[in-house]
């Protein structure tokens, strides 16, 4: 995982140690020495998360992360506090700040890198959205979902295997939401199935059970996924935390449980999945209708022609990679004349499907038209790109077609080009190019195959 990260610190020596560790962990670094200098950076230069110092001359971390918030082009960069001050009234300041989370100096790097990593999976999912959203608004469909609505009561489900601290917990949660308490964990895993709910709060005081196991069958299933999780555990367990982070957990909090902070977590956490099922009902009711091929159900020419165009922007101001595959089915033509296009567009359909089934969760897959499909890799190689292609051959090869309700059976085949974004920027058109002369290289060569572009 790569990111971007700024370290903001006015004592050089905690920046040089910070950045030391960053770099270590192949993390691009940005620093800065006070407040205005990060504002600054954070308002020309893409970054994916912040490590804020809170004691500094001038303006203060609590002012900076007040100011990042109230910016919509800073509001989204996660931000954590990493600051002498231990008390629990400042952590609660920097949450209610709109910190992400509050690390008290000397910093376990462990769990430093474990925080890290966790809140950068969760802004590249957020960015995705966001960029997805961009894209409706862009093409005219429909003003964007706010994220700045009034707070909206949270749907909280807490799993607590005591009834004295669900006693407690309940208290200080009842103002903010309304809570659903369920004892046993697995109960509780067929209730977030089943329930729409805003945020899991699993506290790991159960007596033979291991509350991971939740977390993770929270994290794997479908309708459970996109649930913010609050981890609540003892003092001292921080290998259950960074395991936590590891496996998807989106916050955590140490007993004895401060109320306030508690509070303020859990505020975080419901407005963050409040603003996401916004952008993600945006694109659901603008995107699917308008710009989604109506035979296959994937994205059609007119959303790729908008999105490749940002996609290419972010990945080159990231200095990430991204690849992109053209598909074609071989001798699609003999399909139709020989079978009607009804069979044709029954083949067109299930080949959509094994596209869908073969990319990955970042990918974007696109029908271009009539018998192409184009596949865009965020964040992809050529190496990978021509795994993910080649998984995609066979899947396809593999398996035979079934037209008329499964009476004739076809041998489908495919010829696939990559192409990779270049180092020194590309334009859609080109990049696209590439890989349409890659993949009548396949062609040319046999057919069913699959052929990178040179670089």
């Amino acid at each position: 995982m790569t990111a971007r990260i700024l370290v903001v610190d006015d004592v050089p020596a905690n920046v040089k140690l910070l950045e030391a560790r960053l770099v270590a962990e192949y993390f691009d670094v940005l620093t800065a020495g006070d407040g205005r200098s990060a504002l600054a950076i954070c308002e020309n230069t893409p970054v994916d998360l912040i490590l804020l110092d809170i004691m500094m001359p001038d303006m203060d971390g609590f002012e900076v992360c007040a100011k990042l918030k109230e910016n919509s082009r800073t509001a989204h960069i996660p931000v954590v506090m990493v600051t002498a001050l231990d008390q629990p009234s400042d952590r609660v300041r920097g949450l209610k700040a709109g910190a992400d989370d509050f690390l008290t100096k000397p910093v376990n790097d462990l769990q430093l890198m474990s925080r890290v990593k966790s809140l950068v999976r969760l802004k590249n999912v957020s960015d995705e959205l966001r960029l997805r959203a961009q894209t409706a608004q862009t093409i005219g469909l429909q003003e964007l979902a706010r994220a700045d609505r009034p707070d909206e009561p949270g749907h909280v489900l807490l799993v607590d295997g005591r009834a004295s601290s669900q006693e407690r917990l309940l208290r200080a949660l009842k103002p903010i939401a309304d809570v659903s308490v369920i004892s046993d964990p697995q109960a509780a895993l067929f209730e977030a199935a089943e329930n729409s709910f805003d945020l899991a709060i699993v506290n790991a005081n159960f007596e033979d059970y291991d509350p991971l196991r939740l977390c993770s069958q929270l994290r794997s299933l479908e309708r459970t996924r996109f649930i913010p999780i609050l981890l609540v555990t003892e003092q001292g367990s921080e290998e259950m935390v960074v395991r936590a982070l590891e496996l998807g957990v989106t916050d955590y909090i140490m007993r004895p449980v401060d109320p306030n902070e508690l509070v303020a977590r859990s505020l975080t956490q419901i407005r963050r999945k409040h603003c996401n099922d916004r952008l993600r009902a945006s694109v659901q009711q603008t995107i699917e209708l308008a710009i989604t091929d109506d035979l296959t159900g994937l994205h059609n020419r007119r959303y790729l022609d908008s999105h490749l165009k940002l996609l290419i922007n972010r990945a080159s101001a990231r200095g990430r990679p991204l690849s992109i595959c053209i598909t074609d089915i071989d001798r699609f033509k003999l399909v139709n004349d020989t079978y009607g296009h009804d069979a044709g567009d029954e083949v067109l359909r299930e080949f959509a499907n094994r596209v869908r089934a073969t990319v990955r969760g970042a990918d974007l897959a696109c029908r271009f038209g009539g018998e192409e499909f184009v596949i865009v890799m965020p964040d992809t190689t050529p190496e990978m790109a021509a795994i993910v292609a080649e998984r995609l051959r066979l899947m396809v090869e593999g398996r035979a077609f079934g037209i008329s309700q499964g009476e004739t059976i076809l041998s489908v085949t495919a010829s696939l080009g990559i192409a990779t974004l270049r180092p020194e920027g590309d334009t859609p058109e080109a990049l696209l190019k590439r890989a349409d002369t890659a993949l009548y290289q396949a062609k040319n060569n046999g057919r069913n195959r699959v052929v990178a572009a040179a670089a």
